[in-house]
């Protein structure tokens, strides 16, 4: 069910009065964006000289792309659901993801006595892709992308996702064929409570300080330790599933209550 904007709140939007919260200014234009309705009532609601002055803005555009090059054609790959979830700067981070996993499972096979690396760096192997999925840095299109509407965390959700579902079968790969010498539950439950604990962090400190700070943190406090020892933490251990489990669903809850922040400059 959407909730519509008042009408009260279309015309101070349609004013520009200063007084209109930046939220309810963000959720108003990302209502826009699929409320015909709503956009019929915007236009209602605007000045003759503000609608003379869009209709000149408007001729003057036009006539620039007459004057300008032909568009080029619209390459077929090019499709919403591409262009809404896709984020090419995202491949050489993964790719440097799955590269670390192998070389880890290679070890693990080479220096049996070691404890399971795959199992050790699995939690850590979504958080190089998801430290740019939002990020100002990586993102070349960052200042285009963070000015519009639809910005916040569902876009980051979206990126995320595009991270998980690249990351995740590599981890699968490596415990079906047992690379891991780990349950697959273990592989999979702390890498996404990772996830979550970065979202949620990153709404604090932003996301790519938290997943550096929480790679940071897990290598020194977990995988040196058991690299030192040769022995796997209780973390890791089969009885710690259930744990995994739910701080995963806590950390995520968390995560949804804390959605406006990631519309500040700070979340980036």
């Amino acid at each position: 069910m959407t909730t519509h904007p008042t009408l009260s709140e279309i015309d101070r939007y349609a004013a520009g009065e200063p007084g209109l919260d930046e939220a309810t200014v963000w959720s108003i234009e990302v209502h826009l964006e699929s409320c015909a309705d709503c956009r019929a009532r915007l236009a209602g609601s605007t000045t003759a000289a503000s609608r003379a002055l869009i209709a000149e803005v408007a001729a003057a555009v036009d006539r620039e792309i007459a004057a300008g090059p032909k568009p080029r054609s619209k390459a077929l790959f090019r499709t919403p659901l591409r262009q809404r979830w896709f984020v090419a700067a995202l491949l050489p981070w993964v790719a440097m993801t799955a590269a670390v996993l192998g070389t880890a499972a290679l070890l693990t096979h080479l220096v049996p006595e070691l404890p399971s690396i795959v199992l050790l760096l699995a939690p850590l192997a979504p958080l190089p892709g998801v430290a740019v999925a939002w990020s100002r840095h990586a993102d070349p299109a960052w200042e285009l992308i963070a000015g519009t509407p639809s910005a916040g965390l569902t876009m980051l959700l979206r990126r995320t996702a595009v991270v998980l579902v690249l990351v995740i079968p590599v981890l699968a790969v490596f415990a079906a064929s047992g690379a891991s010498r780990a349950n697959p539950a273990l592989l999979l439950l702390p890498c996404l409570a990772f996830t979550a604990a970065t979202l949620l962090l990153g709404s604090l400190v932003g996301v790519r300080r938290a997943a550096i700070g929480l790679m940071a943190a897990w290598a020194a406090v977990v995988v040196a330790p058991s690299l030192a020892t040769a022995e796997l933490p209780v973390l890791l251990e089969p009885a710690a599933t259930g744990a995994w489990a739910l701080l995963t669903v806590v950390l995520a809850a968390l995560t949804l209550l804390r959605a406006d922040s990631f519309r500040r400059v700070t979340s980036f």
